[in-house]
Parts: C-alpha cells; sequence; structure tokens
C-alpha cells in the first residue's frame, strides 16, 4: 500500500472551478477529460467520475510525444476495458487532434440520430473540456480550435472562468479552469504531480523531489540515467547518492568544494519536464 502523502491543500480558485463544473454539466452533451500521457492514473482527477457521472466521457492522453509508447499503449487499452474513449494526442506536433471531433461526434451518435429525427440536425454538440492544470488542456483547445482560444501557460491553474470555443464540424468546447482535489492520499500520485510541474516545485523541497524522480527513474528506467549523466545505477543507490554521482559529473560545486544537490535537482526536474531523459511514464498498471 501506498504510502500517504501528507499534502494538503485547495486553493480557494479550485474550490470555484468544481462549483463551475457542477452547475455547467447541464449545459453539456459530454465530458472531455485531459490527462498527461506521463502519469495517466495520478493525473486524472478522482473527483471528475462522480461528478461527470450520466455524461458521455472521452479521455485524452495528452503529451503522448513524451510517454513511452509501450506503457501508452497498455494505459489506452486498461481505461477503454473501463468503458472510456481514449484519443492520444500531442499538442506540439498535433498529432492525434485531428481525430477528436470525429471521436465525439461518434461518441454521441444515438444523441444525434435522436435530434435528426427532431428536426434538429443543425444542433451544435457541446462538450466540457476537463482537466488538472498543466496537463496541456489549453494547448489541445487551440490544436483543435485551430486558433489560440484559451490561454496556455506552464504555471499551474491559469483558465479562469467559462468560455464556448468552436472546435468546428458542429463541436463546441467549454472549457474549464484546472482542477485539483484537495488532498493527496497516495504519495506516489502527489509526486507524480509535483515531477509534472501539475503542483508548484515550492510543494515539496527540490532536493527531495529530486531524489524521489531519481529512485523512481532507478527503478524504471535505469538506463536514462547511465546515457544523460554518465553515472553508475544499482538497485541499492538512493535517490540522494544519484544526486551526488550526476551533480559530481555536471561539476555542479558550491563554495568549499561539496556538491551542489539543489541545482542538480533542478536541472533533473527540468530535463524531465522538458523530455531530454527520453519517453518515459512513471504510472504502472501494477502498482
Amino acid at each position: 500500500m501506498a504510502e500517504e502523502m501528507t499534502i494538503q491543500w485547495f486553493p480557494g480558485h479550485m474550490a470555484k472551478a468544481k462549483r463551475m463544473v457542477a452547475e455547467n454539466l447541464k449545459l453539456v452533451d459530454a465530458v472531455c477529460e485531459v490527462t498527461d500521457a506521463r502519469v495517466p492514473r495520478s493525473s486524472r482527477n478522482p473527483d471528475i467520475d462522480e461528478l461527470t457521472a450520466g455524461k458521455p466521457r472521452l479521455l485524452i492522453l495528452n503529451r503522448a510525444d513524451q510517454a513511452d509508447p509501450d506503457k501508452t499503449r497498455e494505459w489506452s487499452r486498461y481505461f477503454r476495458e473501463r468503458g472510456l474513449r481514449v484519443l492520444e494526442t500531442d499538442c506540439k506536433s498535433g498529432k492525434g487532434v485531428g481525430g477528436f471531433t470525429g471521436a465525439v461526434r461518434d461518441m454521441l451518435k444515438s444523441e444525434l440520430t435522436a435530434w435528426a429525427k427532431k428536426g434538429q440536425t443543425g444542433r451544435s454538440v457541446r462538450v466540457m473540456v476537463l482537466g488538472i492544470p498543466n496537463v496541456g488542456k489549453s494547448s489541445f483547445i487551440n490544436r483543435v480550435a485551430k486558433r489560440r482560444a484559451a490561454e496556455a501557460s506552464d504555471r499551474p491553474g491559469v483558465t479562469r472562468g467559462k468560455q464556448w470555443i468552436s472546435a468546428g464540424n458542429g463541436v463546441e468546447l467549454l472549457d474549464t479552469p484546472g482542477l485539483l482535489w484537495p488532498r493527496f492520499e497516495d504519495r506516489v500520485v502527489g509526486e507524480n504531480l509535483a515531477f509534472t510541474g501539475a503542483v508548484r516545485d515550492e510543494i515539496l523541497d527540490s532536493e527531495t523531489l529530486g531524489a524521489r524522480l531519481m529512485e523512481r527513474l532507478r527503478d524504471l528506467y535505469p538506463e536514462r540515467l547511465t546515457e544523460r549523466y554518465g553515472i553508475e545505477v544499482n538497485a541499492e543507490s538512493d535517490g540522494f547518492e544519484l544526486l551526488e554521482r550526476a551533480a559530481k559529473r555536471r561539476g555542479f560545486l558550491v563554495s568549499g568544494g561539496e556538491l551542489d544537490t539543489e541545482r542538480m535537482s533542478k536541472v533533473l526536474l527540468d530535463e524531465f519536464r522538458g523530455g531530454k531523459l527520453g519517453r518515459v511514464t512513471l504510472d504502472t498498471l501494477e502498482g
């Protein structure tokens, strides 16, 4: 059983976002949930299932270009087996995004048929787009809309208020603010969201975060650490030890000749987020 995460937080705009979702569900025909393919379980807000119960759902595995392709296939199959429609996307290149409106219309085939029988053939399909902060939700919307319709930022929680955006082909999107939940009960989930930048770096000490990421990569992709930092990695190496080895190889020193593990931690996080460690998926189906 995973350790409990001690972080508890619920910024005011998150509570407001949750109310907005609940109040506006009656206006939409379906829900699209955007997740980060590198952490497909951790980046799904557990409240969304309950909040959107009864609405057809499309799950977007975004940033698929940065995720392990074999793991993405496994996660796609896992979610489909649980009744969700899944679309893998990469908003930087636009790969997969073109299939969105077709997937939505296919998902709502019976509703579209019923509208046509009532003479409502021109009626727009309305889709609420949800996701936690910094999973690329706004970038996804901009790709679908083929214009800068939603504000995108690396800072969590930039989207504010309610916006309707045309996605073409008779589909309208309702953009919503990033929606986190009040408490990370699972330490691994909290860490994964910190690694990917979904929660602010200040929430955890950067060296602790860097050490934890080193340990995760040690267990899942040890060869990437050797390739990137030229360090020896074995199962017994703890995270701080790996940070020290990498800092030594990079020549990161502070006055007095001590190894600058804080700087190394920040470099590790930046390089992980920038895809310089290769295509990595941190969530596993087993745990």
